[in-house]
């Protein structure tokens, strides 16, 4: 693991590409709200003991609490560009399955979003991989990757950087409400 990750949100975020994972590939994306454990088990006792949470398991954890599906059209980029996470919402996580291509087909991208998306879709190199990425409102960030040819919980790569643009749009979701008007 990242020696600069936050301990929690590494965990909450490894938490959800599990389970994530167990489900198999070709998955819509998902959201998630992250919650301090400790605040989860005080509110909401019978929800956390349901969960296998107790106060003394919740100190200094987060807890991932998935949000309704998003629509089977929708955009995750799109849709974080309208949330705004109540401010008992510690952290927020998104999973999301992207063709990623190797920078050298960078050139040879479509400028129209069809064309690239085709483009990658039919590129002989091209990887299929499913992103997990988390952040807190205290600015920490975590992201776990599992590609589809390296299908094993051994060769999940994690990090705190590993996709910055993701991680962006998921921190503007923490900003005060202010922010956005």
């Amino acid at each position: 693991m990242d020696l600069d990750a936050d301990p929690a949100l590494a965990a909450a975020v490894l938490e959800i590409e599990s389970h994530i994972a167990a489900g198999g590939w070709d998955q819509p994306a998902r959201l998630y709200a992250l919650v301090h454990t400790a605040q989860l088990v005080e509110r909401e006792p019978a929800l956390a003991a349901a969960m296998g949470l107790d106060a003394a398991s919740a100190e200094g954890s987060l807890t991932p609490i998935e949000q309704d599906q998003l629509a089977p059209d929708a955009v995750l980029e799109r849709v974080l560009e309208s949330i705004v996470w109540p401010a008992d919402v510690a952290g927020c996580a998104a999973v999301v399955e992207r063709l990623v291509l190797p920078p050298d087909a960078d050139a040879d991208i479509p400028d129209d979003p069809a064309g690239a998306e085709e483009f990658a879709r039919e590129h002989p190199d091209r990887q299929e991989v499913r992103i997990v990425a988390g952040v807190t409102r205290t600015g920490s960030t975590y992201c776990a990757l599992r590609l589809r040819a390296h299908d094993d919980d051994q060769s999940v790569v994690g990090g705190t950087e590993l996709v910055p643009g993701l991680l962006a749009l998921l921190g503007a979701t923490l900003e005060e409400e202010t922010a956005h008007e």
